[in-house]
């Protein structure tokens, strides 16, 4: 660890644009490492050189520790960001960059590779008496053997990949007939997705809300953490709207939850960036899995704190940085994420590639846009369909809420569906209104995605103000309405 001037970015999108910006305001060179799809993409066309390293499979670029070391090793790279996703929480990938005397901006591999296995990670929490879900992650593996487990935690349970997250490897077993094919699949995607087919077996918490805490371990051994952020609003256990903090836990609750963070933490030695993830259920918390990377939801932590979490991954690794004082870390106001993803919103996420026609941001006071896509890029099918974070800031909950679904409105796309639609639905319900949602929220009221709505009225009405004032209404005039006002835009 050392000086650095030059840092690879390991990854893509609207996150390699955010490591782009956090290395141009602390005056450090980027690389942007791609594959041959994202070729003239933002981050492209942002970063200072680029390297190619390799065709558009994940196999073949992203998730190739070799190919990845050898284009930071061209590039003559200091350090590498992994950003989120692929290769950022790869033991093996922060070992080896190690090993070529370049920086993993990131823990150490020792960390990395002990809570990144979930077995092991149940083991440290349980001597640092941190609660934890009830269920088994014993050595036979069985689907036979790990049916009979299941049957003694009692249903409904839920059977996790050990190297897993981002919701793949996971299945809900809710009887004895389900078990064994159900286990036998959640092996399958592991050993497909990770490389292992070793799973676990959790009790099944049907009503909690799933609520993280943000931590950052500084090269002293200092360890404070950045409070709390509400992630319960979840399809196929992936995130979609983040909110900190938490509008929903009592102030003894987040204290014992945060205060846990930190003594995990400290037990692995933890360095830099990372967040522990509990399920809450009944007034009690219970230990999920702990994320050794940058959360795609960590800008709602910074607008609530004002910090800059990327400089200080990227200052802490350069050994300048101390992390802030516990104390002097208080949360102000509201901020809500809203995940805007590429896909038809009235199809259960079904992903819609295409070239971008036009898109635009609504800027204003207490709104933020991380995206990696402009007008005349493609989203491909290569790669997860999310396409940029909207960010909203306000004094108050309900406050923030209307900024989001007015910047949402204004928010315009053209060329691809998205899931503004969706995003716009779920923050108008009661239950997200008045916070009581939980982890079943999607399933319960949006299984099948966005509700349709019956526009033929809006529609006919369009059509009529075509036909009828095209001859004497022109732009500017009083009676003239423009048609991006009309809520379409945004389906």
């Amino acid at each position: 660890m050392g000086d650095i001037k030059k840092i690879a970015i390991a990854n893509r999108g609207e996150v390699a644009v955010r490591i782009i910006r956090a290395c141009q305001e602390l005056g450090l060179e980027s690389v942007l490492l791609h594959s041959k799809a994202d070729i003239n993409s933002r981050a492209y066309r942002m970063s200072d050189a680029q390297i190619c390293i390799g065709d558009s499979p994940v196999g073949e670029s992203y998730l190739s520790i070799e190919r990845n070391i050898d284009g930071a090793l061209a590039a003559g790279a200091d350090a590498v960001h992994p950003g989120f996703g692929f290769l950022s929480e790869n033991a093996d990938f922060a070992q080896a960059l190690q090993d070529a005397n370049i920086d993993f901006i990131g823990p150490s591999p020792e960390a990395i590779r002990t809570m990144g296995d979930k077995i092991a990670a149940k083991k440290i929490i349980a001597k640092a008496n941190v609660p934890s879900v009830p269920g088994y992650n014993g050595a036979d593996q069985s689907p036979e053997a790990l049916a009979k487990e299941a049957e003694k935690i009692g249903y409904p349970v839920i059977v996790k990949a050990a190297a897993g997250g981002g919701g793949r490897g996971m299945k809900v077993i809710v009887d004895s007939t389900s078990a064994i094919e159900m286990i036998a699949a959640a092996k399958r995607e592991g050993l497909s997705a990770f490389g292992s087919d070793q799973v676990f077996l959790e009790k099944y918490l049907n009503r909690a809300k799933h609520i993280e805490v943000q931590i950052f371990g500084d090269l002293s051994g200092n360890v404070v953490h950045l409070f709390d952020r509400e992630c319960s609003v979840q399809r196929r256990h992936q995130k979609i709207i983040e909110e900190a903090v938490s509008g929903s836990i009592s102030h003894e609750l987040r204290s014992k939850m945060t205060d846990a963070a930190v003594k995990l933490a400290k037990a692995v030695k933890y360095v830099g960036a990372g967040t522990v993830e509990f399920l809450v259920q009944d007034d009690e918390f219970y230990f999920l899995e702990m994320n050794t990377r940058l959360q795609v939801e960590h800008p709602v932590t910074e607008l609530v704190l004002g910090v800059d979490l990327v400089k200080a991954q990227i200052l802490n690794q350069m050994n300048r940085f101390n992390v802030w004082e516990q104390d002097l870390l208080i949360p102000r106001g509201h901020a809500i994420e809203c995940r805007l993803y590429a896909e038809d919103p009235f199809s259960v996420g079904m992903p819609s590639t295409g070239t971008i026609g036009f898109q635009s941001w609504p800027d204003a006071p207490g709104r933020r846009f991380d995206y990696g896509y402009e007008a005349g890029d493609a989203v491909t099918p290569f790669y997860d369909s999310m396409m940029a974070k909207i960010i909203v800031w306000d004094e108050t909950r309900s406050r923030a809420i209307s900024k989001m679904l007015k910047t949402l409105d204004e928010t315009i796309l053209f060329g691809v569906k998205s899931n503004i639609p969706f995003l716009k639905q779920i923050l108008s319900h009661p239950e997200f209104v008045d916070g009581s949602f939980n982890t079943q929220f999607i399933n319960q009221h949006f299984a099948e995605g966005a509700i349709p709505f019956n526009n033929s009225d809006q529609v006919s009405a369009i059509g009529e103000m075509c036909i009828d004032k095209i001859a004497d209404v022109a732009p500017g005039s009083q009676s003239f309405k423009s048609p991006w006002a009309q809520s379409w835009s945004n389906t």
